[in-house]
Parts: structure tokens; C-alpha cells; sequence
């Protein structure tokens, strides 16, 4: 059987995880050339997807902090996440491994 079906459990939470992260990213960039109130129907997909995680870190941040900044600490944020996820799938023993080729 396909190792994706097998350990679905990981993979989606983890590609979820990974899209929100890498969106986050690519707003980061693209916001260094665009304004803020840019009506480019890709510019608002980037603020639709990524505007709900934002909201979340902004109350486990400092205010203080600007947009760009805010957006960095978020991508950490999701990075740990994914580690952390994966660390709680290792120690319950049902976390996708490594095949050992011979």
C-alpha cells in the first residue's frame, strides 16, 4: 500500500502545515514590492490564507512588532509546530520512518 495512505495521519496535518508556512513565505516577499492595500487577486489570496494565522500569533507576540516581522515569527512558529508534531508521533511510535535500503 501507498506509505502517504498509510500514514495519513502525518502527511496532511503536516502538507497543511507546510502550504501555510510557504504562503507565509511567499507574502513575506511579495509584500516587499507591493502595498499593503494591493487589490491583485493574488495578494488577497495570500491575506485570505495566511491573514487567520497571522491573527492567532499576533495574540502570542509582542504588538510591537511590525507585519514583516510578525510574518517571520509566524513562519517559525509553524515550523516548530511541524516539529513538534512529528517529535509527538515518534514518541507514541506511530510516526512514519525512514526505510532502510540495503
Amino acid at each position: 500500500m501507498n506509505d502517504f495512505w498509510s500514514y495519513w495521519y502525518f502527511h496532511i496535518p503536516n502538507f497543511i502545515l507546510a502550504a501555510v508556512m510557504y504562503t507565509l513565505m511567499g507574502r513575506l516577499v511579495l509584500g516587499l514590492f507591493v502595498p499593503e492595500s494591493w487589490d491583485n487577486y493574488i495578494w488577497r489570496f495570500f491575506k485570505t490564507v495566511t491573514d487567520p494565522f497571522l491573527r492567532i500569533v499576533r495574540t502570542i507576540t509582542p504588538s510591537i512588532l511590525t507585519q514583516p516581522v510578525l510574518i517571520v515569527f509566524s513562519v517559525l512558529w509553524l515550523m516548530a509546530l511541524r516539529v513538534g508534531y512529528l517529535v509527538l508521533l515518534i514518541n507514541f511510535g506511530v510516526a512514519p520512518m525512514a526505510s532502510q535500503g540495503g
